[in-house]
């Protein structure tokens, strides 16, 4: 089971109509953590979602769209504060930024579960990793399940605009790299939080991979090894949950080499796991919101199909 831990939001997309003025906002299912998780249970892989989700129509309308995709909702804790809003402000390139309304939300609200029986690989990052006290409870589990030996990826995610006190939370992100197998992260991030993927190695991840927008992906190991793969030329429409399903793409595809592992990350083929995480990337710009791609999906991005056994 990969677990995915993490906020669910509901972002609010810029659509077509309006008043001439304003925008009309459309509600989409989102959250990093989220996204992630669904596009695992699109892929086919065994995903499960550990998180706080409001009781509201908003939580129910997100836990079905889990349960649609085939993600374990058991982990899931409910609670009647609202869910967490964020209003997407869509560039000419496609890129996102945000505006977040998350005081009293639910997700903030999040407890330490149990043992995580089962799991072979534990997904964190984005705002629940910022926003107390669910943080500091999300950080305990990073630490507990790396401590068991479970493969840990994290996906910082910066939402800068959430963040009261930078070097605060730089010095939290470097104490968090010694429980973390896989650290993913994209340029900004990295410019923001002010290292390298050969610092970041040296603190302790087998391994770093660099989202560069249109790019591509690079991937960095403790072994000195460097990979790198363009991106697919698409038709963007907007960014919204591209990292998101850079991080599932990367754990399914090694999950289906059985390189959940903290040494097998020198040795995995990552070319071709680059790829199929580019490409999966890439089908998820061409639609408005997070969109995850099933498997099976097909456009022009370079590959006639996107089948995870393609990996």
């Amino acid at each position: 089971m990969i677990v995915v831990a993490g906020e669910a939001l509901i972002d609010l997309v810029p659509g077509e109509a309006g008043d001439g003025v304003l925008p009309a906002l459309l509600p989409r299912r989102g959250g990093g953590p989220y996204n992630t998780a669904v596009a695992l249970g699109r892929l086919g892989a065994p995903a499960a979602f550990c998180s706080r989700v409001s009781a509201d129509g908003f939580g129910e309308a997100l836990l079905a769209g889990l349960r649609a995709a085939g993600v374990d909702v058991s982990l899931v804790q409910r609670g009647p504060e609202p869910t967490t809003l964020a209003v997407a402000d869509v560039g000419t390139d496609g890129s996102a930024g945000y505006a977040f309304y998350a005081e009293g939300t639910a997700d903030r609200l999040f407890e330490l579960p149990g043992p995580l029986p089962g799991t072979v690989s534990l997904c964190l990052g984005t705002c629940s990793l910022v926003l107390e006290p669910g943080a500091s409870a999300y950080e305990a589990l990073l630490r507990r399940e790396a401590e068991r030996g479970v493969f840990t990826l994290l996906d910082p995610n910066v939402r800068a605009g959430l963040i009261p006190d930078a070097s605060a939370y730089r010095a939290r992100f470097r104490s968090w790299l010694p429980h973390v197998t896989l650290l993913k992260l994209s340029e900004e991030d990295a410019r923001w939080l002010g290292g390298s993927p050969e610092q970041w190695l040296a603190e302790g991840p087998a391994a770093v991979v660099v989202t560069h927008g249109a790019a591509g992906l690079s991937v960095h190991t403790r072994s000195g090894t460097r990979h790198s793969v363009p991106a697919p030329a698409v038709e963007v429409v907007d960014t919204i949950g591209a990292g998101d399903t850079v991080n599932a793409a990367l754990l399914h595809g090694l999950a289906e080499r059985g390189a959940l592992s903290r040494g097998a990350l020198d040795t995995v083929p990552w070319p071709d796991v680059l790829r199929f995480a580019a490409h999966a990337a890439a089908l998820t710009c061409t639609h408005a919101g997070a969109e995850p791609p099933p498997a099976g999906a097909s456009s022009n991005a370079g590959r006639a199909g996107f089948s995870p056994s393609g990996v």
